[in-house]
């Protein structure tokens, strides 16, 4: 399945556009159904409707207007899941008030985050920064699965990921900043202007930073003793099993990359 996904992503991806903008759209909603099936699982009942339209909207004022208009729509989403959590409440459906919270959770989490990805990918230089940004994600869970296999002994937080330890954390640091500094130097070739420095204090950041995606998606699923988000990618369980170490690397590579340039 890897072998499947990895060449789609990257082909809209380099695609950009339209294109790029739809594919991202389909992508985040799965998420999006995702997330909100995880707490349906524990018996919660937030707004698939508005976690669904939040995304996507999101997504699409992005895409068309970058930030602007966010504060006022946000205020919408806020208040629209309010409402929705008072009738709830009315109706005697159970957790009105977590409802509220966590349908608000999965359109900030989803939404907010994963319309980086647009931001990302439509900056000056944008479609290096935003491998860049990737490959430092995906290098530093690689490192960090080897180095952890190799020497893990001292555990992190063996309540949310047993298998996670210090050893593999530093050692997924490494090879996140190392391969996005090599990363940089090669993609420097093709992209006059992308400085290979820049490439590895991205690197050794996201490095740094990622990792807690991976426990945020386990403190979720270890809420109702799920293994996987679903079974949307046979082999690999969901999107967001795949995305939760992504998310964090566009949302702050798009900071450190606009200040570093």
């Amino acid at each position: 399945m890897a072998g499947i996904l990895i060449p789609i992503i990257l082909l809209f991806v380099f695609l950009g556009g339209v294109p790029y903008l739809v594919f991202i759209l389909i992508f985040m909603a799965c998420a999006g159904w995702e997330f909100w099936r995880i707490f349906r699982v524990g018996n919660y009942y937030p707004s698939l409707f508005l976690i669904l339209v939040g995304i996507v909207s999101i997504i699409l004022m992005r895409y068309f207007w970058q930030f602007q208009y966010t504060d006022l729509w946000l205020t919408v989403l806020v208040l629209l899941a309010l409402a929705f959590a008072v009738f709830q409440q009315a109706a005697s459906v159970p957790h009105a008030g977590f409802n509220y919270a966590i349908t608000i959770g999965g359109i900030l989490f989803v939404g907010w985050l994963g319309s980086y990805a647009i931001s990302l990918r439509n900056m000056p230089l944008g479609l290096p920064w935003l491998l860049l940004s990737i490959l430092a994600a995906a290098m530093t869970d690689t490192g960090a699965y080897l180095f952890g296999s190799l020497f893990g002994k001292h555990k992190i937080a063996p309540a949310l990921s047993p298998k996670k330890s210090w050893e593999g954390y530093f050692g997924g640091v490494i090879v996140g900043a190392l391969s996005t500094w090599l990363g940089a130097l090669l993609l420097a070739n093709y992209f006059p202007g992308l400085n290979p420095v820049h490439g590895l204090i991205l690197g050794i950041v996201l490095g740094v930073l990622t990792p807690m995606g991976d426990f945020a998606e386990s403190m979720f699923k270890r809420l109702f003793n799920l293994k996987d988000t679903s079974h949307l990618l046979p082999g690999h369980g969901g999107i967001l099993d795949r995305l939760d170490s992504s998310l964090w690397a566009i949302s702050i590579g798009f900071y450190i990359i606009t200040f570093l340039i």
